[in-house]
């Protein structure tokens, strides 16, 4: 599990965002469960899931996906790419984190095999800078 604090804009509490596997266990710790993938992960029930939220607007667009295709190689331009992506909704990514109004801890759900080459440690990262305030890994 990768963790970052991160002191949100016009909140009175740090929040803690977690990535996680969608296929691990939910835990009372996850706090709010946001999917942040575009296609349902295979196999797993709603029931399972015990999303929040489900927030398909924080994914890669469906191209940028397929060309990625979880190719280490890869890795670096679809980074570039994909925060692209982000910069340009980042209005998006402020709504789906608002609901999670009264957390202190935001869980990133992911079904990825990899969890050094996924979409989901990005997207941890470029929420530690588009909230830059009193950010920083816990390892």
């Amino acid at each position: 599990m990768t963790r970052a604090v991160i002191e949100m804009p016009r909140k009175k509490h740090s929040i803690e965002f977690v990535i996680k596997r969608i296929y691990e266990d939910a835990s009372d710790q996850d706090g709010f469960r946001i999917l942040v993938d575009r296609l349902w992960p295979r196999g797993m029930t709603r029931e399972r899931a015990a999303l929040d939220y489900w927030g398909k607007e924080l994914a890669p667009t469906h191209e940028l996906r397929k060309w990625f295709g979880h190719d280490p190689q890869r890795l670096k331009i679809f980074d570039e790419r994909y925060r692209a992506e982000l910069n340009n909704s980042h209005q998006a990514a402020w709504e789906v984190i608002a609901r999670a109004e009264d957390s202190s801890r935001i869980t990133l759900l992911y079904a990825a095999k990899d969890p050094t080459c996924n979409h989901a440690m990005i997207l941890c990262d470029w929420l530690q800078k588009f909230y830059p305030t009193k950010a920083h890994h816990e390892d």
